[in-house]
Order: C-alpha cells, then structure tokens, then sequence
C-alpha cells in the first residue's frame, strides 16, 4: 500500500516474476476506483549449465561474515527509504550517456537443475571514469565506496519508495542526504566489489520489488 502525494500522484511496482495481473485500488475521501492490470511476462537470458561440480561450502571467517551482516543491514535501510517526493513524475533518462548494454535485467543461470538468483541489474559496459548522472531527482540514501559485493554504490529515493541502485562505482560525488537533480554528475564508471570489466549495474526496487529500470526511461506521470 502506498499513499499518494499532495498533487495525487503515486507510483507502484511489480517484481520481475510478478503476474499475470494485478488490481489496483484507488481510495479518497469521495470514493474509490478499482482496476485490474495485466502484467506482460518478460522476457529473460536464463542459461542452463550442466556438468559442474558442487559449489564449494568454505565458511567465511567471523570477521568477514560480520562485515557482510554490517554492510547488509546499511543497504536495507537505504532500500527501506519512504521519501515523501514525487522526483519520479518527471521521468528518467539514462544514467550513462554512451554505452554497451552488456547484461539484461533478469538474467538467470541455472546449475544442474537448481536455479541461482536472478541478476537484478542492467549492466552498462562503458570505460573506467565514464560520468555517471542521475536519471531523476531525489535523495541520496547510500554512499559508500568500498562495499564488499557492489564496491562503490549509491541509492537514491526518487520518491515514495522507488530506489535506484549504481554498483561498482570508481568514484563518489555524493553525500548521503544531499538532494540531487535530474542529470547531475553522481560518479564514475568503475570496476570496484565484485565485478570482472568496467560497467555500472543499474538497479531498481520499489519497496523491496525488483524492476527493470529501463522501463522507467522516458516514462513520465500522466499531464
């Protein structure tokens, strides 16, 4: 359930695996308006590998377990934000102005039969120190620059709950809770944590939904 803002505009979100409708419920004071939506099944990269050994089952040292807890619970808070903004109405444009897309959202491999977790991100292939720009305004919610897994990130609340995520970043211009405009330099492209090349993983939840955050590009909220 979300609540709607001054001007009555409100945003949702659907899971990548979310389907195949929805019903939408409109409540104010005058009354209620009920509508049910279809959600189109998306289309995704899913490998299946097959003739690999077990994963290995080495435990992580008490200290790097305790940092990944550390490091977890900052990243929740920062997707848990509830900013009371309407950033999202003006839209999105892409955070990399020139680039290869080089990993589709929702991508999945799946290992002698048992699936791994979906790739939430969109890979954006593009040189080390590449700008990267917010694709909409918001607030600052995370800035860090040494996370194990995601290296540089930064999350950004563009109201109401729609958060989006920028991993492996080689550089931080940003403050959490400083408030940031639409194409504003955030950081540069880099290949910090967990990643194998430079590219920046874009990523995208509405109060803890995964979604694709190419499908926000150009979008804009009804005049």
């Amino acid at each position: 359930m979300t609540r709607a803002s001054a001007t009555g505009a409100f945003v949702v979100g659907f899971d990548r695996d979310a389907g195949p409708n929805a019903v939408v419920r409109a409540v104010a004071p005058g009354g209620e308006s009920v509508q049910t939506l279809q959600i189109v099944a998306g289309d995704y990269d899913v490998q299946h590998i097959h003739g690999l050994g077990g994963r290995s089952t080495a435990k992580a040292s008490p200290e790097l377990e305790a940092r990944i807890a550390w490091e977890r619970r900052r990243k929740q808070a920062a997707f848990a934000s509830l900013a009371e903004r309407e950033d999202f109405t003006a839209g999105f444009v892409m955070p990399v102005a020139y680039t290869r897309i080089s990993g589709r959202f929702g991508g999945q491999r799946i290992f002698g039969g048992v699936p791994r977790p979906p790739h939430y991100g969109l890979d954006m292939a593009a040189p080390r120190g590449t700008a990267v720009y917010a694709p909409a305004g918001g607030i600052v919610t995370l800035a860090e620059n040494d996370l194990l897994y995601e290296g540089g990130l930064i999350t950004i609340d563009h109201g109401q709950g729609l958060v989006s995520a920028y991993l492996h970043l080689s550089r931080i211009n940003v403050l959490r809770g400083q408030v940031v405009r639409q194409g504003e330099l955030i950081g540069a492209v880099g290949a910090t944590g967990r990643a194998t090349g430079p590219h920046l993983c874009w990523r995208m939840t509405w109060r803890g939904r995964h979604m694709n955050p190419m499908l926000m590009v150009g979008a804009r909220a009804p005049a």
